[in-house]
């Protein structure tokens, strides 16, 4: 385990072979496989809070909806703002291909 406050280098193997699953089952199998259920619930409800969160709905809503704690639906706010761009991409990626046109922010 790296000091902390060191980032620890990113393995990417894992990550090149998820690219590779060729269906919703097989990754469904996968990830049981792979993460306990507690796991699999908390990356589920919190890609539900993204996509309330991208679709502009208020904290109380989601936070009602989604029974997600404050603190998890303002983590998922920074995710989706001011990380990587990773989880935008993505929620922009499914609004295309829902054929669901949201404006743009605009590039700094």
């Amino acid at each position: 385990m790296p000091p902390r406050g060191r980032k620890r280098e990113r393995v990417t193997a894992l990550y090149e072979h998820i690219v590779e699953i060729g269906t919703v089952e097989e990754c469904l199998r996968f990830f049981e496989d792979l993460c306990a259920p507690t796991e699999l619930q908390a990356m589920e409800q919190r890609f539900s809070v993204a996509r309330m969160l991208h679709e502009g709905r208020g904290y109380a809503e989601i936070l009602k909806e989604s029974g997600a704690s404050s603190a998890t639906v303002s983590r998922v706010n920074r995710a989706l703002n001011y990380s990587t761009g990773g989880m935008k991409e993505l929620m922009e990626r499914i609004d295309e291909k829902q054929g669901i046109a949201r404006p743009r922010e605009e590039e700094e």
